[in-house]
Protein backbone atom coordinates (compact mmCIF):
# COMPACT_ATOMS: atom_id res chain seq x y z
CA UNK A 1 0.00 0.00 0.00
CA UNK A 2 1.30 3.55 -0.97
CA UNK A 3 2.09 6.03 1.15
CA UNK A 4 3.15 9.94 0.58
CA UNK A 5 6.50 10.10 0.76
CA UNK A 6 9.19 13.10 0.80
CA UNK A 7 11.07 14.47 -2.08
CA UNK A 8 13.31 17.12 -2.29
CA UNK A 9 15.04 19.92 -4.46
CA UNK A 10 17.63 17.53 -6.21
CA UNK A 11 14.70 14.42 -6.65
CA UNK A 12 11.65 16.48 -7.98
CA UNK A 13 12.41 16.43 -10.93
CA UNK A 14 12.57 12.69 -11.37
CA UNK A 15 10.17 12.01 -9.06
CA UNK A 16 7.20 14.49 -10.23
CA UNK A 17 8.20 16.38 -13.66
CA UNK A 18 9.13 13.12 -14.91
CA UNK A 19 6.42 10.93 -13.32
CA UNK A 20 4.24 8.80 -16.06
CA UNK A 21 1.36 8.82 -13.79
CA UNK A 22 -0.17 12.05 -12.23
CA UNK A 23 1.50 12.82 -8.77
CA UNK A 24 -0.67 15.15 -6.13
CA UNK A 25 2.38 17.13 -4.31
CA UNK A 26 1.79 18.16 -0.68
CA UNK A 27 4.01 21.31 0.19
CA UNK A 28 4.21 21.07 3.93
CA UNK A 29 6.51 22.21 7.30
CA UNK A 30 6.82 20.73 10.58
CA UNK A 31 5.48 23.77 12.33
CA UNK A 32 1.93 24.04 10.30
CA UNK A 33 -1.02 23.31 12.17
CA UNK A 34 -3.34 22.67 8.88
CA UNK A 35 -0.26 20.70 7.09
CA UNK A 36 -0.59 18.20 10.03
CA UNK A 37 -4.64 18.28 9.52
CA UNK A 38 -4.31 17.37 6.24
CA UNK A 39 -1.47 14.38 6.04
CA UNK A 40 -4.02 12.00 7.13
CA UNK A 41 -6.95 12.68 4.37
CA UNK A 42 -3.84 12.80 2.01
CA UNK A 43 -2.66 9.35 3.49
CA UNK A 44 -6.37 7.87 2.85
CA UNK A 45 -6.22 9.27 -0.38
CA UNK A 46 -3.15 7.51 -1.36
CA UNK A 47 -4.51 4.13 -0.80
CA UNK A 48 -7.63 4.95 -2.51
CA UNK A 49 -6.27 6.24 -5.62
CA UNK A 50 -2.70 3.98 -5.34
CA UNK A 51 -1.48 2.85 -8.91
CA UNK A 52 -3.90 5.66 -10.32
CA UNK A 53 -1.70 8.65 -8.46
CA UNK A 54 1.77 9.25 -7.03
CA UNK A 55 1.93 10.98 -3.67
CA UNK A 56 4.29 13.02 -2.32
CA UNK A 57 5.69 15.39 0.33
CA UNK A 58 7.62 18.34 0.31
CA UNK A 59 8.79 20.21 3.17
CA UNK A 60 9.21 24.14 2.50
CA UNK A 61 11.08 24.81 5.12
CA UNK A 62 14.04 22.40 3.39
CA UNK A 63 13.41 22.32 -0.14
CA UNK A 64 13.07 26.85 -0.97
CA UNK A 65 14.21 26.09 -4.48
CA UNK A 66 11.18 24.17 -5.23
CA UNK A 67 8.69 25.73 -2.91
CA UNK A 68 9.33 29.35 -4.66
CA UNK A 69 9.51 27.90 -8.03
CA UNK A 70 5.49 27.34 -7.89
CA UNK A 71 4.98 30.22 -5.88
CA UNK A 72 3.82 28.45 -2.68
CA UNK A 73 3.14 31.19 -0.31
CA UNK A 74 0.73 29.64 2.14
CA UNK A 75 0.72 26.02 2.92
CA UNK A 76 -0.70 23.65 3.38
CA UNK A 77 -0.77 23.37 -1.05
CA UNK A 78 -1.56 20.62 -2.96
CA UNK A 79 -0.71 20.80 -6.47
CA UNK A 80 -1.81 18.28 -8.85
CA UNK A 81 0.86 17.44 -11.61
CA UNK A 82 -0.11 15.68 -14.81
CA UNK A 83 2.84 15.03 -18.05
CA UNK A 84 5.06 17.15 -15.83
CA UNK A 85 2.64 20.38 -15.16
CA UNK A 86 0.53 22.01 -12.53
CA UNK A 87 -2.89 20.72 -13.19
CA UNK A 88 -4.44 21.65 -10.37
CA UNK A 89 -4.03 23.43 -6.68
CA UNK A 90 -5.83 23.39 -3.48
CA UNK A 91 -4.80 25.79 -0.29
CA UNK A 92 -5.44 25.20 3.19
CA UNK A 93 -7.36 22.75 5.14
CA UNK A 94 -10.10 20.95 2.62
CA UNK A 95 -12.37 18.24 3.65
CA UNK A 96 -11.35 14.91 1.65
CA UNK A 97 -14.44 15.05 -0.81
CA UNK A 98 -13.31 18.31 -2.14
CA UNK A 99 -9.92 16.96 -2.91
CA UNK A 100 -11.22 13.96 -4.21
CA UNK A 101 -13.37 15.95 -6.64
CA UNK A 102 -10.42 17.74 -7.71
CA UNK A 103 -8.07 15.15 -7.95
CA UNK A 104 -10.88 13.29 -10.08
CA UNK A 105 -10.94 16.28 -12.55
CA UNK A 106 -7.85 15.92 -13.84
CA UNK A 107 -7.75 12.16 -13.89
Amino acid sequence: MAKPYDVTDSDFKAEVLDAQTPVLVDFWAPWCGPCRMVAPVVDELSQEYDGKVKFVKLNTDDNVVTASKYGIRSIPTLLVFKGGQPVGQIVGFRPKRDLKERLDAVL
